[in-house]
């Protein structure tokens, strides 16, 4: 098969779980003898560029660095994505897969793929699940989690207050008619973003549903994502679930370790609100000096915000000696590293449809603490091989680590408990099995044919 993969960013220029999952199933579909290539956008280049990425082909095609607004809400096709639908043309491809909804891959270019002949499917690692949040966080305000139903007044009201209108005014704003938002919303400027919110939402929908007709099958990692694709019109025989896993060869060893103090707890990942490094900070507040818990986070910072979240954190921690912060993690080390703690703190404050860090920490024996949101309540079972906790709750997060403190021999229950992880292997074969249904498939009926066969 000829398979073509396409996402928002890939390397060398940024290194993160979607493109981590995306190199990990090509080498593994090109171990398998397919013929496997990757498209990915970039905004720093002005003219296409080709190379080899771990010997996979890799096209590059510029969009704008600031796309206009139509552009970054996908109403219309970026600049640039002309090369990529020429590229289609020149290279055929049996499938065309994207992973996420970004600028410069959606709708459009989905589109553009399946008119080339591709089979056409689409995994959603965001937790944007296409054009479902604006926001991008499935966190209704910034505060609390999303149902993930789309409502025109609900959901232009949480993007208006993201853009600083104040409460009263964005819900006043939010309820004006569709009609008469889309009327406002032609006005230049902020000022016709600003009244044109709820007739954005509304487009918002009706792009959602020509994603769903234009792309075979979707992809969803957890069951609350499948959830609330359905719930928002997605026909529940176009969306499939296959869940994350490891990409690692080998698992380190981990020797059955006796209850001992002080506990090791860890915390890997961006340094970024949304991943609940706030809550685990201020959590080591409410915990008393003289408990025996040694917490190291090991942050990656690539931006100003995860450079102001360090300075934040390190404020709020006031100097407490039981916490370490250290540099990120080199790849090769990961699960050295992750079986090195008693248990990793994943108090994430948004959805998640991994993280992959707490899929790795259980598959080396490393039980996880984590936010009762998204995926994380689907790998953790509560009190029988980890804990989960409020998201944004910093008092229960307190609570679950110092429990643990107090009982460390709870921790070798919960390693006895963990289930064998699911491993990139698995998802390879899953979603060749999927591509060679999709490809067998002829005429209006495939998907529903698919999806039958898949259940």
């Amino acid at each position: 098969m000829r398979i073509t993969h396409a996402l928002g960013w890939y390397f060398p220029d940024s290194v993160g779980g979607t493109e981590i999952y995306v190199a990990g199933l090509c080498q593994r579909l090109q171990r398998d003898g397919h013929d496997v290539a990757v498209v990915a956008p970039d905004a720093a280049v002005v003219t296409p560029r080709a190379y080899q990425h771990d010997g996979v082909p890799v096209f590059r095609y510029p969009i704008p660095a600031q796309p206009t607004r139509d552009e970054a809400q996908g109403v219309v096709a970026a600049r640039g994505t002309e090369h990529l639908i020429r590229w289609l043309r020149e290279h055929p491809t049996d499938i065309f897969h994207a992973h996420g909804v970004t600028t410069g891959v959606g709708r459009h270019e989905i589109r553009a793929a399946r008119d080339a002949g591709a089979r056409t499917l689409l995994t959603h690692h965001l937790p944007s699940l296409g054009y479902i949040c604006r926001r991008g966080t499935l966190m209704e305000g910034g505060r609390r989690p999303c149902d993930g139903l789309v409502a025109p007044g609900k959901c232009a009201a949480c993007i208006l207050e993201e853009r600083g209108v104040p409460t009263l005014a964005a819900a006043a704003l939010a309820g004006l008619p569709v009609d008469a938002s889309r009327v406002l919303g032609t006005i230049a400027g902020k000022v016709g973003t600003t009244f044109g919110a709820a007739a954005s939402i509304a487009a918002g929908q009706a792009m959602q549903r020509e994603l769903v007709s234009v792309t075979d099958c979707m992809i969803a990692l957890n069951d609350a994502a499948l959830s609330m694709l359905v719930a928002n019109g997605a026909p529940p025989s176009a969306v499939i679930v296959n869940r994350l896993g490891h990409s690692h060869r080998a698992l380190p060893r981990r020797a059955t370790a006796s209850a001992r103090l002080p506990l090791r707890v860890g915390f890997m990942g961006r340094l970024h609100p949304t991943k609940g490094v706030y809550e685990l900070a201020r959590a080591m507040t409410m915990l008393p000096r003289p408990l025996q818990v040694a917490v190291e986070i090991r942050g990656v910072i690539q931006s100003d915000v995860e450079r102001r979240v360090e300075r934040d954190i390190l404020a709020i921690l006031d100097g407490d000696p039981r916490v370490t912060l250290a540099p990120a993690v080199p790849p090769d080390r990961v699960l050295d590293v992750l079986a090195g703690y008693d248990v990793l703190c994943c108090p994430s404050t948004w959805f998640e449809n991994g993280p992959t860090v707490a899929i790795e920490a259980m598959a080396v024996g490393t039980p996880v603490i984590g936010s009762r949101l998204g995926n994380l309540a689907e790998l953790v079972t509560d009190g029988v091989d980890g804990r989960l906790v409020a998201p944004g709750d910093a008092a229960d997060l307190a609570r679950a680590i110092g429990d643990l403190a107090r009982s460390p021999a709870t921790l070798e229950t919960w390693r006895s408990h963990l289930r064998p992880a699911r491993t990139m292997d698995e998802i390879a074969a899953d979603y060749v099995a999927l591509y060679a249904e999709l490809l067998a498939q002829d005429g209006p009926d495939r998907r529903e044919l698919l999806c039958a066969s898949a259940s």
